[in-house]
């Protein structure tokens, strides 16, 4: 089991920045793929980005390409989520993700093939 915890939610102004954390706890956090999904009221869970367990691999979805930035600190057990350039649009509940998917493999932007995830953190960009 891995237990996933968000914080750094909040509310800011369009252009402005924040830095989402995800820490894990429970079975061995290095070994394990890590993502970020978002969720709009009304709107399915999508997907934000995600990180190799080596932090060697990044994906990110076409939406926030050059503006989020995901990383991992596997010493500390946390992944990060820095969000610049803010938009109204990236307004959403935001959800850490965990998975042990073979190490050779892309990392599957579909949320269900996530097994754990965290409560998720609000983030309300106004304009």
């Amino acid at each position: 089991q891995v237990q996933l915890v968000e914080s750094g939610g909040g509310l800011v102004q369009a252009g402005g920045s924040l830095r989402l954390s995800c820490a894990a706890s429970g079975r061995t956090f290095s070994s394990y793929a890590m993502g970020w999904f978002r969720q709009a009221p009304g709107k399915e869970r999508e997907f934000v980005a995600a990180i190799s367990w080596s932090g060697g691999s990044t994906y990110y979805a076409d939406s926030v390409k050059g503006r989020f930035t995901i990383s991992r600190d596997n010493a500390k057990n946390t992944v990060y989520l820095q969000m610049n350039s803010l938009k109204p649009e990236d307004t959403a509940v935001y959800y850490c993700a965990a998975e042990d998917f073979p190490h050779s493999v892309d990392l599957p932007y579909y949320s269900g093939s996530w097994g754990y995830w965290g409560q998720g953190t609000q983030v309300t960009v106004s304009s």
